[in-house]
């Protein structure tokens, strides 16, 4: 089975103090520490998982500046077997849509069974897996959660939704999948493997090799736009109830009484 993971490199917000720039039109990013985003390294895990079962092979892919390279060769170093890299000035400034028209242009010049995204990366919406599906006309799942291999032509896939609970679904190949969290354990990227991957060559695709007219992606063909960040004002804080644990739920028990939680 062929595998396109599409992964993004975001800050780390476990390493980093995120804060906003003085005009509100994004947050510092001067000092950032950055990684692969965090749902794009489950569906890696994933992807390789399904190519050391059935076979084939697993690339990823990423729209990014120069310094994009690095999180294709840590998952590479991880165990996908290729790296594309799609890197072109034009592409700055997209919003979802032209993520999805630059990506679709690189898997239209392959030929892939199963394309993984994250749910989300750093922006939130969660819109790329799907704007793909769409142009491609590829049958289309969001928050999976389990892949099984049914055959060369299907597979079946759960997603959580609301309430906890799980769907599962069969779906024809070719797919584009979103993967959610929790869908397996990534594996350590250990120093050996970064060393193994760190002269192979990674070829760099520009909007001229995709076809792509630079005008329709990017910002100049961007339909939405970052108006304003902020930080929310704080409420209310909560209070800590201090004392042993019988202490606490004794005082807990009676304030939800004074207010009706309980009777």
């Amino acid at each position: 089975m062929e595998i396109l993971v599409c992964v993004k490199r975001v800050p780390d917000t476990s390493e980093n103090e995120i804060e906003i720039n003085n005009s509100g039109s994004d947050i510092e990013r001067d000092d950032l520490v950055y990684s692969v985003n965090e749902w794009d390294n489950y569906a890696v895990e994933e992807a390789i998982q399904i190519r050391d079962n059935v076979g084939g092979s697993v690339t990823v892919v990423t729209v990014g500046d120069d310094e994009s390279e690095e999180v294709l060769r840590r998952e590479m170093a991880m165990g996908a077997d290729n790296g594309i890299h799609l890197l072109d000035d034009a592409f700055e400034g997209s919003d979802g849509k032209g993520f999805a028209t630059i990506l679709k242009a690189e898997v239209e010049k392959g030929k892939y069974d199963l394309i993984l995204t994250g749910a989300q990366a750093d922006d939130g919406a969660g819109q790329v897996g799907g704007m793909l599906a769409a142009m491609l006309d590829y049958p289309y799942a969001s928050l999976v959660n389990k892949i099984d291999v049914v055959d060369d032509k299907k597979i079946k896939v759960g997603r959580e939704i609301e309430g906890g609970n799980q769907e599962m679904n069969e779906i024809q190949l070719p797919c584009v999948l979103s993967i959610q969290t929790g869908i397996n354990e990534p594996r350590y990227v250990g120093i050996r493997g970064i060393r193994k991957v760190a002269s192979v060559e990674i070829p760099v695709h520009a909007a001229g090799d995709l076809g792509i007219a630079p005008e329709s992606v990017g910002e100049a063909g961007a339909k939405v736009k970052r108006a304003d960040y902020f930080v929310p004002e704080l409420g209310e804080g909560a209070e800590i109830l201090e004392g042993s644990t019988d202490e606490v739920i004794e005082e807990l028990i009676k304030r939800l009484k004074e207010k009706g939680g309980i009777k």
